[in-house]
């Protein structure tokens, strides 16, 4: 047996070692996602780089002909030549002005060979070029000596930044005078923002002096990459390539190097907005002269590293903790097994009893069954005295007419009556057969059945009780058939059940009417309105609550609760309203059956 101290010794060695592995596991974690993520981006911003340079130089390539077209029209001939006649510098600049709109360029002007403005599209704007001397743009020196230019730069004019495509105007081989067009690079800046947005990147594109002008930062156009010296300063207010334009320093740590244009770096750029890190990437576009940069954002895998170091960790600890139990399960493996077998008994034990308890929990659940099932078969118990009354007095009704027409001699009115008779009588069958079926719970027989036919049906059993009531009924039904799909039975009963209630509604209204309305569109809507005192608002949240009644409304309370049910059991609803110029109407809308086509 090894003593307190060895054992204490052994823990503190082993947590040491797990600390250890664990500082480890942290470490080759963040080097390898750093690593491997900051490779994927460089992999992605890479083929982002690419498609923003193709689609920069695809811009501006749409402009790179313009001027050698134009040059060669004789009519810049003709003005250079004939500059002093006012018709024709107005026609030239007509044209220039029409060749601005159909081109979508900036602006469109004529130099003559000292590099003043004669001729340009923008001649009546206040910030018009006309005589305005560009003799010290590179492009004009490019132009005139017989070379294609090109150049960017913020207009001295304008003030607007731009890239400007020159080509010289010849006269019997002599240059005389340069076309100049300017395009308005801002908007291929917005063009190229809204793909960085859609791609989450940030750009910058610089000139040869490292010059930020586009960029998809507001806050880093006309900054430089690199710490600008006084001479630098003062080389470019001397070339006014940005006009009056404020240069800044943008502030890069480490310092901005411009590397190979394979190779990537990790910058921390800081603006107002706040410090952020990008992996930056770059290439140059030879025909602009221009350098692209992408700057992907790191915050993204920055944030993703600690949950998934928080998982390494876990997993190393999960790995740890294994090898220790596997060493410890190992050590105390015959202790385990006679726990093992102690607890196996156990469970037998504790098995035996809950089977046991189980039993009785299935003993008590079919009482609590049966029980329910005795009150349900109760309830209806309760309803089926109140769903035989107007058939049985109907019966009645027309036994007693019966009796009268035989003694009559009447013998086919008789005859008629016992047929009525024996329909209600089958009617009563049906009623205390669907009570059976109820105790069974069983749903009944659900077949397509017409509206109009239940309806009749349901009239046939209350119209004795109509005419004794002086009850005037008003009928709208469709001349159509309109089906539903359900027990006929069951909507005979909730017929019967509304038009009993209002016959007992209206017992004390001076005007009795009863008017039963069926209108079927996508759906089947019944209304039955009564002229009796309505329904007390207090007492339409109750009304179809089972064994409520009110003094008004006589019986058990049991009917208008079944009816809610049978109608629920199809799919439907009913409602009840009181109409404005008095009694109740109860409206049911049921699903309206469709007839499949064979």
């Amino acid at each position: 047996m090894l003593s307190f101290s060895a054992i204490k010794k052994t823990k503190v060695v082993i947590s040491i070692l797990l600390l250890i592995g664990l500082l480890l596991t942290l470490r080759i974690t963040h080097w390898y996602l750093l690593d491997q993520g900051s490779k994927t981006i460089a992999k992605q911003s890479e083929k982002q780089l690419n498609e923003l340079v193709i689609f920069i130089d695809n811009a501006l390539a749409h402009y790179e002909n313009i001027p050698a077209v134009l040059a060669k029209n004789p009519i810049l001939e003709q003005g250079l030549l004939d500059q002093q006649n006012p018709a024709t510098i107005s026609s030239l600049n007509a044209y220039l002005s029409e060749l601005q709109q159909v081109t979508e360029s900036s602006d469109i002007y004529l130099t003559d060979a000292l590099g003043v403005a004669i001729a340009a599209s923008n001649w009546d704007k206040p910030n018009s070029f006309i005589n305005h001397d560009y003799s010290f743009r590179p492009y004009f020196i490019e132009a005139i000596s017989g070379r294609s230019g090109r150049y960017y730069a913020v207009g001295t004019s304008s003030n607007k930044r731009g890239f400007y495509f020159a080509n010289p105007v010849y006269h019997k081989n002599v240059v005389i005078g340069v076309v100049v067009v300017k395009v308005d690079i801002s908007q291929i800046e917005q063009q190229s923002t809204g793909i960085a947005i859609a791609s989450q990147y940030e750009f910058m594109i610089s000139d040869p002096d490292n010059i930020v002008f586009l960029s998809s930062v507001s806050s880093w156009r006309f900054n430089s990459l690199s710490p600008l010296s006084q001479a630098k300063r003062f080389a470019l207010n001397s070339s006014k390539r940005y006009a009056n334009m404020p240069i800044g320093e943008l502030s890069f740590k480490p310092a901005f190097i411009k590397a190979e244009p394979n190779q990537t770096q990790v910058y921390q750029i800081s603006s107002y907005e706040g410090n952020e890190q990008y992996l930056e990437r770059h290439q140059l576009m030879p025909n602009a002269n221009w350098s692209v940069h992408i700057l992907a954002p790191m915050k993204p895998l920055y944030e993703s590293l600690p949950p998934i170091m928080l998982l390494a960790a876990t997993l190393y600890l999960l790995l740890a903790l294994f090898i220790v139990y596997s060493l410890e399960r190992r050590k105390n493996f015959f202790r385990m097994r006679q726990a093992q077998n102690q607890l196996e008994q156990r469970v037998k034990e504790r098995t035996l009893e809950l089977e046991q308890a189980n039993t009785q929990l299935k003993d008590t659940q079919d009482e609590l069954i049966q029980a329910a099932k005795l009150t349900v078969i109760g309830s209806l118990s309760a309803s089926i005295n109140h769903e035989l009354n107007q058939p049985l007095a109907a019966l009645r009704s027309y036994a007693q007419n019966t009796q009268t027409f035989i003694g009559r001699n009447m013998i086919e009115d008789a005859t008629n009556n016992i047929k009525t008779m024996i329909e209600l009588t089958d009617r009563l069958a049906d009623i205390i057969g669907q009570f059976k079926s109820f105790t069974r719970k069983s749903q009944g027989k659900d077949n397509a059945t017409e509206i109009n036919q239940s309806i009749e049906q349901a009239i046939t059993i209350v119209q004795p009780e109509l005419d004794k009531q002086g009850i005037k009924l008003t009928l709208t039904l469709l001349k159509g058939k309109c089906q539903i799909w359900g027990d006929s039975v069951r909507l005979q009963q909730v017929f019967v059940n509304l038009m009993s209630n209002a016959i007992v509604a209206m017992q004390q209204s001076t005007e009795k009417r009863l008017h039963i309305k069926v209108c079927c569109d996508t759906k089947v809507s019944i209304s039955i309105q009564d002229s009796g005192p309505g329904v007390r608002e207090s007492q339409m949240s109750k009304i179809f609550e089972p064994y409520y009644t009110t003094s008004e409304r006589q019986g058990l309370g049991l009917g208008l609760s079944i009816s809610q049910r049978i109608i629920e059991s199809m799919q439907g609803t009913i409602t009840v309203e009181n109409a404005q110029q008095g009694g109740a109407i109860f409206n049911i809308m049921l699903p309206l059956y469709l007839r499949e086509e064979m």
